[in-house]
């Protein structure tokens, strides 16, 4: 549901009571454009699709998905311009224990169902304006040529980089490579360790790189976790070795967090100019993240190339990296390591069933380890 009021700020106000809606749009019109949604799983999905909305002004109380759960999504939102959005919580009857929460959750401002319009306007104007001002830097962000944190090349810098350097290898007949790479489990490794540890790992991943690329290869952000190696004048399999070294070595890094060591990995995807003839820059890049996030499905620690084949040595995640997968909702990802989980688990599981007297039929489940390693089935 939405008014047309294209060219004025963007409101999306939500709430499942009409009255309390029409009573807010009704300061609105004229200043402001507004959507409606009656609870916050509705909200989300538009917060999602429109990228025109401005500010939220929702209610805490709503079914499906209430106010605390809309705002958690939207602070933990990957896309940018969701997580910054400021977010209005209607405060009604609440008791302050509720609010506290919404204002721990991240809550820009509270505003009662009786506010006037010259107050409500007021703070609307002031959220507004620092929202511009927030777009403003992230355009300048994105101009820059490097990360000022990292001092690696920003994705919109390496993408001109790649259709000049794409353009010129065609021309010249010459091999150009892009190197699409990911660390595996990213997400569930951020969740586990927590900021202080993101930073350590790129540090360290940067440590690694500094040690196998060239001064004419340029290297720079792709996503988070995520990162692109442009390698002009270099062979597919010169590429591939390149990878293959790089896998290595950071499977075998001493990466350690909170003093227990960490078993990192990354999957890797190539793409070669001679190997794909035609196309723009977008759509060689493209295949390079594609060939990534097929290593990536396919168990990750690998390198995907032109030839569809990968290379890979996949090691048993430790126990705490098993936890923390499953923790995430990502079970699946042990899927191929459940044999070398099942022995390592197995003396925790015996000792535990001795200590706290399960009885569990360990007995029975030794003799199938057993079986098992010496192929007996």
């Amino acid at each position: 549901m939405e008014n047309a009021a294209p060219e004025l700020p963007r409101l999306l106000i939500v709430d499942d009571s009409r009255m309390v809606r029409a009573s807010i749009i009704k300061h609105l019109k004229g200043r402001y454009a507004y959507r409606e949604e009656v609870n916050g799983e509705a909200a989300w999905q538009t917060l999602v699709l429109d990228p025109t909305i401005r500010a939220v002004i929702s209610d805490l109380g709503m079914p499906v998905l209430d106010g605390f759960g809309l705002l958690e999504r939207v602070r933990q939102s990957k896309l940018a311009r969701v997580r910054q959005l400021p977010v209005i919580m209607i405060s009604g009857d609440e008791d302050e224990e509720s609010r506290q929460r919404a204002k721990a959750l991240g809550a820009t401002d509270f505003i009662t169902k009786g506010i006037g319009t010259v107050e409500l306007l007021a703070r609307l104007e002031s959220l507004v304006r620092l929202g511009r001002v927030q777009d403003a830097l992230a355009q300048s962000r994105a101009a820059q040529v490097k990360n000022p944190e990292t001092g690696l090349f920003t994705r919109a810098y390496l993408t001109e980089q790649l259709a000049q350097a794409l353009s010129l290898a065609r021309r010249h007949g010459q091999s150009l490579s892009l190197v699409a790479l990911s660390f595996d489990h990213y997400e569930a490794l951020c969740q586990a360790q927590g900021p202080a540890w993101v930073k350590l790992l790129e540090g360290r991943f940067l440590e690694i790189l500094g040690g196998n690329i060239r001064k004419e290869d340029s290297l720079g952000h792709y996503a988070p976790g995520a990162y692109l190696i442009l390698c002009p004048e270099t062979s597919l399999a010169s590429s591939e070795a390149f990878c293959e070294r790089l896998r290595r070595a950071v499977a075998t890094a001493q990466v350690s967090a909170q003093g227990q060591r960490l078993h990192l990995s990354v999957s890797i995807g190539i793409a070669n100019s001679l190997h794909t003839p035609e196309g723009e820059a977008e759509a060689f890049l493209g295949q390079a993240v594609w060939r990534m996030e097929s290593a990536l499905v396919a168990g990750g620690d690998r390198v995907v190339s032109h030839s569809g084949g990968a290379s890979s040595a996949p090691a048993c995640p430790s126990l705490e990296q098993a936890l923390a997968w499953l923790a995430a909702g990502e079970g699946a990802q042990l899927r191929p390591h459940l044999g070398a989980l099942e022995s390592r688990v197995f003396p925790i599981l015996k000792f535990l069933n001795t200590e706290l007297q399960w009885g569990f039929p360990v007995t029975d489940l030794e003799r199938r380890l057993e079986d098992k390693a010496e192929g007996r089935h």
